[in-house]
Parts: structure tokens; C-alpha cells; sequence
């Protein structure tokens, strides 16, 4: 593993221990400026996506204030250049009273030891 792939890494794990605190600075704080961040859900092929810091910033909040006990677990993160990817298990109750078990995954890209994408992709239970 290089240097550079040991940072995203770590960068990876700080991130989902900065999701678990909902800790909105210090997940943003890993985001670059002109980053980007594409939702599960949506009414396009991609999502929603939120181009921005201060629009991936909002996006984030969303999930938080949808879910406000989400917690990410039985997680595992690896990384490949510039690429990295998080897998997890989401559980959580939704504002509405619903209890959320889902796994899912982030898909990452890194540049100069920040995130400029995230995609997120999780199972659809039925």
C-alpha cells in the first residue's frame, strides 16, 4: 500500500467514526470544495446528487434529520489509488417510527487527501 493509500484509508475510518458522532464539521471538514455527493435515492440514474461542500453539507444533514439515531456498523474499508470503498451495515429509526437495517457501501474518490466523491449505493429491502 502506498502512502498515499494509507492516508484515504485512515481517511476512511476517521469518516465513519465522524458519521457515527453525526458530527456534520468534521465530516465536511474531509470533503474538498468542489466535491460531490450522490444519494441512493432519487429521481435520477445516479440519485440526487449535491455538487459542493456547502451542498453535500445539506445533503448530509438530510440523512441525519431522516434518521436521527443512524448508525454505521460491521464496516470495512479498502482503498486503491485514488478509489477507495466503505461497506457497512446503516441501522436506525426514521422520524416516521420505522426501523431501517440496511447494508450498503460508498464508493470514494480521494485527491490530495480529501474526498471530491462519494456515491453511496445501499440494498433495497422488501
Amino acid at each position: 500500500m502506498t502512502e498515499e493509500e494509507k492516508g484515504n484509508h485512515q481517511l476512511l475510518l476517521e469518516l465513519c467514526a465522524a458519521f457515527n458522532a453525526h458530527d456534520l464539521d468534521r465530516i465536511t471538514a474531509y470533503f474538498a470544495e468542489d466535491s460531490s455527493l450522490d444519494m441512493p435515492r432519487g429521481s435520477r440514474p445516479w440519485g440526487t446528487r449535491f455538487t459542493g461542500k456547502d451542498a453535500v453539507r445539506k445533503g448530509l444533514a438530510m440523512r441525519f434529520e431522516a434518521t436521527p439515531d443512524v448508525h454505521y456498523s460491521d464496516d470495512r474499508h479498502w482503498v486503491s489509488g485514488s478509489m477507495g470503498v466503505s461497506e457497512w451495515l446503516l441501522t436506525g429509526t426514521t422520524r416516521g417510527g420505522d426501523k431501517v437495517e440496511v447494508r450498503g457501501c460508498d464508493h470514494y474518490e480521494f485527491r490530495n487527501g480529501r474526498v471530491i466523491r462519494k456515491d453511496s449505493y445501499w440494498k433495497i429491502v422488501e
